[in-house]
């Protein structure tokens, strides 16, 4: 067989048999295949990007293999590439470099692409996938995000994402929105939870017409993305509107999107039936960008910006700031604003001395779990030992939720990696002290000096360390 359109038939023969062996949701999350060219020892197809081509190698290239075995009795080699991306020289430490995300084309089963409509009036339009920028720590939140976007209410319904400050969460969201929004006729909604919050009170007061339009706003939607559920701790009549409007878009297939701060499992009086609702769609984490993909960030914010900073001084920022997105982009804002204002190019020199205080931040110093809880245990006269034991007493009970807290409030560790150190407790028992910790800071606002005298001495400790 040398005819190119006999392989296509064979190529598509081959997805119309994997697509009746797997479930729905598999196949529309991970089949975005597309045949570029193929002869009869070799099939070229491309995939959207290089955690697809990861995946694909990992857990299907054989069983595609096999398939295309089936249908011509002999063995070919799936040959996967990124779809129109041309090759990268991979850094020189070996890891893989960050990509911008090129969204796929449109499939068999996605939505028509409409004529261009105006811009959502809740959604920021530079919040696409465009201008996310994936790496290690959010490569299958972003996959997921687009498998959604292309099918929604299809393909993992609901969608949590969460994570810490300024990594991301909100873009990605906003992003599935613009995407259904440009692509498609459905309604998509977007509002955080505090203005749900506020418009559920609202409508209390309101006539019963008022309380309908309020329900009907948020029920009659195709796309409800709802940012930060964790600000609906405690509010229970919040919550319990949430769920009636969950259940209801849930039944008709409409697809949901929620971010959060921490895994739902972590919310405190939180409704059992609304976290089991959340829970048993796809939770999806992101964590701090990882070098190569901290300076895949600035330089695509200098492009979308039309700045030239050199490499050297994003070399120097991604190197010095490692927590999160937003910490970057202040970063970068204060360059660029130096840029405009001043009228001279931006050297290392220069960016040193305007980031300076950035740069110094506890939280860009990656102080370990070990200095903190050492400088803590020394103030209350105790040792690190007795703060990873499991005495109970006062005692040491108040310190070692005070260093929990400082650890949380000024290292990126997860409640998860803090309570390991503390003697293998569990992350709900962090998440305890923390909340013990900001009680008591209520109740006693002096607290608040003795933790930044903590995290000063933390911080001089780190320095000669």
């Amino acid at each position: 067989m040398s005819d190119a359109g006999d392989y296509k038939i064979i190529w598509n023969e081959t997805i119309n048999l994997i697509k009746k062996e797997t479930d729905e949701q598999e196949f529309l999350a991970w089949f975005n295949l597309e045949l570029q060219e193929a002869n009869e020892r070799e099939f070229t197809v491309s995939v959207p990007s290089m955690f697809y081509l990861d995946q694909i190698k990992k857990r299907y290239q054989a069983y595609i293999e096999g398939k295309i075995e089936e249908l011509i009795g002999k063995r070919v080699m799936l040959n996967l590439v990124i779809r129109d991306k041309q090759s990268e020289t991979p850094p020189e430490n070996g890891e893989k470099s960050p990509e911008i995300v090129s969204f796929p084309p449109k499939t068999e089963n996605s939505a028509p692409v409409q004529p261009s409509r105006d811009p959502h009036p809740q959604l920021r339009t530079d919040y696409s996938f465009e201008t996310y920028v994936v790496g290690d720590n959010n490569s299958f939140a972003a996959n997921a995000a687009q498998a959604i976007a292309r099918n929604p209410g299809k393909a993992y319904n609901p969608l949590l994402i969460y994570g810490g400050v300024g990594l991301g969460k909100t873009h990605l969201m906003q992003a599935v929105g613009n995407y259904v929004h440009t692509h498609t006729d459905l309604k998509v909604i977007y509002t955080s939870a505090e203005t749900f919050t506020n418009e559920f009170i609202a409508s209390i007061h309101e006539t019963e017409r008022s309380k309908a339009a309020f329900k009907n706003k948020y029920r009659y939607a195709d796309v409800l993305l709802i940012d930060d559920i964790h600000f609906l701790q405690k509010k229970d009549g919040t919550q319990e509107e949430l769920f009636y409007t969950f259940n209801a878009l849930s039944d008709s297939k409409k697809q949901i999107v929620f971010t959060c701060d921490r895994p739902v499992s972590d919310l405190k009086d939180f409704n059992d039936r609304l976290r089991s609702r959340v829970g048993q769609g796809l939770n999806v984490d992101l964590q701090p960008p990882n070098y190569e993909t901290r300076c895949a960030i600035l330089k695509k914010k200098t492009e979308t910006l039309g700045i030239v900073i050199p490499d050297d001084v994003i070399d120097l920022v991604s190197k010095n700031i490692s927590t999160n997105v937003r910490d970057l982009e202040g970063a970068l804002n204060t360059l660029t604003a130096y840029v405009k204002l001043i009228g001279k190019p931006i050297t290392v020199e220069i960016a040193r001395q305007r980031l300076k205080d950035v740069f110094a931040s506890p939280r860009q110093s990656n102080m370990s779990i070990d200095i903190i809880q050492r400088v803590v245990a020394e103030e209350f006269n105790l040792s690190p030992n007795d703060l990873k034991g499991k005495k109970r007493t006062q005692s040491i009970v108040f310190p070692r939720q005070l260093a929990m807290y400082i650890i949380r409030d000024i290292t990126e560790h997860t409640t998860t990696e803090i309570g390991q150190e503390f003697g293998g407790k569990d992350h709900t028992t962090v998440m305890h002290a923390c909340q013990k910790i900001e009680e008591r800071l209520i109740s006693n606002p002096s607290l608040e000096s003795t933790i930044q005298r903590l995290i000063r001495n933390i911080k001089e400790y780190s320095a000669k360390s």
